[in-house]
């Protein structure tokens, strides 16, 4: 892969730090500081569309299409209704494959799971501005633990909000939904998706951080290509595109390679 990272997560040695968790020294999955490439569009499938009961199996399909990221989406039924899954059956995945993980804390205790996560061994880890009190702190507790940090926003939530962050974060997620559960039938994505995404990128344009765009939320081959055409860069893949039904994984990861490149042929233009 192409995109470069900070440290973080992965087999290496460990010191105590000043709070005494444990904290990486080095890292065997991907090197410095991530920084966004353009007409380069990453596929992040989401773990929790998975089947639950055969996680090592999925996720050796995934690693034979080369897929980016394991997207990690952790809720603690506070900030979102629902806990698919928890910190232990992360861990268990970690323990299982070396693809990087890309963590969406969806959590009004931010800071328990950055510890937890960061102990387990992750890439890239983003935590809700609408749930952190204290958002420049849970930055600093991301970077000093050696993952790429992000800033993840409702979809109401205006890009304003993002002004005293953009030196500290590699990249934005932008939920396309309101966090709920996981391919619920009849949700479907806030009618400003699109413009959501193209303010963005223009947003960070402006201010000249050319950082990625990260999307979740219904990402279909359908709505793919004018979102990547409005600036996203990483789709979080999940049953409207790589784990729909009427195909099989093979087949819809094509499918999103190809409305992947329908996106970026209309960026061009």
């Amino acid at each position: 892969m192409d995109i470069t990272h900070r440290n973080g997560g992965g087999k290496g040695c460990f010191k105590e730090d000043l709070y005494g968790d444990k904290k990486k020294q080095e890292i065997s999955y991907l090197p410095q500081r991530a920084v966004r490439q353009d007409q380069i569009v990453r596929i992040a499938p989401s773990l929790i569309c998975m089947d639950l009961c055969n996680l090592q199996d999925e996720v050796r399909k995934l690693e034979i299409q080369k897929v980016d990221f394991l997207h990690v989406d952790l809720l603690d039924t506070h900030f979102s209704p629902s806990m698919p899954i928890g910190i232990e059956v992360v861990q268990q995945v970690r323990q299982k494959t070396k693809l990087p993980f890309d963590v969406h804390l969806m959590v009004e205790n931010n800071e328990f799971f950055i510890r937890g996560m960061a102990k387990i061994g992750v890439q890239r880890m983003c935590f809700h501005y609408e749930s952190a009190f204290h958002v420049d702190r849970m930055l600093s507790l991301i970077q000093e633990r050696g993952i790429s940090p992000g800033i993840a926003l409702m979809p109401a939530t205006p890009l304003s909000v993002l002004e005293y962050c953009l030196e500290r974060i590699d990249f934005v997620m932008l939920m396309l939904i309101n966090p709920g559960f996981a391919g619920h039938k009849g949700e479907t994505q806030v009618p400003y998706a699109e413009k959501k995404v193209a303010d963005c990128r223009k947003y960070l344009s402006d201010r000249g951080r050319d950082i990625s765009i990260e999307i979740d939320g219904r990402i279909s081959f359908e709505n793919i290509p004018p979102l990547v055409a409005a600036g996203a860069d990483i789709l979080v893949a999940g049953s409207c595109s790589l784990f729909r039904k009427d195909g099989t994984l093979s087949e819809n990861y094509e499918k999103t390679k190809k409305a992947i490149q329908l996106g970026l042929a209309e960026r061009k233009g």
